[in-house]
């Protein structure tokens, strides 16, 4: 089993954005001397939160700071970009480091009024073209328009020997038989609807054709909340941290932080503090955490059910002794 980090640039109690970003390079740093397969950087807009905004500016630091680890988006939000401007940039990451980086391509809102403040056509109405969007974007990769058509003309791949590998992401499973008709790789979101991660995963596998645009294997990643601590009781009460988030974020929208454990238990309800951190009655919890064992039996179960080779961690540790020591746990746990 492969795995792999997702960062946010959580800005924890107590730091600013610059303590947020450059621990989001230690990150890539850390994964790669641990053994991690690849780092990704989200895309987070407005967020007082999380310090990763745009993404290929992370990817370009790490990949330079780094040797072996692939570098990529998780995701850059295709909905607010013009498909160009991102095969363009793409390319360019992969000049710079070829063979490492990855497009991780994705759509979400991030609110009325920042979506709005995002576009440059402020008068037209928003439309949802997300599948036209990633076709144009692998043609401008693989040079795959029709001799008709005018983007024909344009050759954004001269000089540059590689191609960027192209994924798509999800947390509902729309994109899931897109990314399999196209031969991509497919990542779901699983800290967000857990519920859904085995049937978005196994849809991915039924509609899996190979195709130029990507590998011939069937690739997919889980993405899980993963806490890990050196007993199960440590673990769930790191992963307060997560819940009090998700909570702030439901009252306060995206002007939520993360907060520090001890907030977090002050504003928790029992019932949330004690919310089941593995799989319970035969539901996946939004925050798995436990002991290096009880993580690796329930990542195990959760590849198992879903044709996952690749778990893909998603942490909001506010401590960041804590957050490290919880990587290298499960990366000694997994064996990688």
């Amino acid at each position: 089993m492969k795995l792999s980090l997702v960062e946010l640039g959580a800005v924890t109690p107590g730091t600013d954005k610059t303590t947020a970003l450059r621990s989001a390079l230690d990150a890539a740093r850390q994964a790669e001397e641990l053994g991690y397969h690849r780092i990704w950087y989200t895309e987070h807009h407005n967020t007082p939160g999380f310090a990763s905004h745009a993404p290929e500016l992370l990817i370009t630091l790490a990949a330079r700071e780094t040797n072996r680890i692939r570098v990529g988006s998780g995701a850059v939000l295709l909905n607010h970009y013009s498909p160009f401007k991102v095969a363009e940039t793409f390319l360019q990451l992969e000049a710079l480091s070829p063979g490492r980086i990855d497009l991780g391509l994705g759509r979400a809102t991030t609110g009325p009024v920042t979506d709005l403040a995002l576009r440059r056509d402020r008068t037209a109405r928003p439309v949802d073209d997300f599948d036209g969007q990633v076709q144009e974007i692998l043609a401008y990769l693989h040079g795959a328009f029709p001799e008709d058509h005018p983007f024909a003309q344009i050759d954004l791949t001269a000089g540059v020997a590689t191609r960027p590998d192209v994924w798509l992401l999800g947390s509902s499973g729309n994109s899931a038989h897109l990314a399999g008709r196209l031969g991509l790789g497919y990542a779901f979101a699983g800290f967000i609807n857990p519920a859904r991660a085995e049937q978005a995963l196994l849809e991915h596998r039924r509609a899996f054709t190979p195709t130029a645009f990507g590998s011939t294997d069937h690739r997919a990643i889980l993405a899980v909340n993963v806490v890990v601590a050196d007993t199960d009781a440590e673990a769930r009460r790191l992963v307060w941290s997560a819940r009090a988030l998700y909570a702030r974020l439901g009252r306060m929208g995206p002007s939520a932080t993360v907060p520090t454990v001890a907030e977090a238990e002050r504003e928790l309800s029992k019932a949330e503090k004690d919310a089941p951190t593995v799989i319970h009655g035969g539901h996946w919890p939004r925050q798995l955490a436990g002991s290096p064992e009880t993580v690796r039996e329930q990542l195990q179960l959760m590849a198992a059910a879903t044709g996952a080779r690749e778990i893909m961690v998603q942490d909001i540790i506010p401590d960041p002794d804590a957050r490290a020591k919880s990587r290298a746990l499960l990366a000694d746990a997994l064996g990688i």
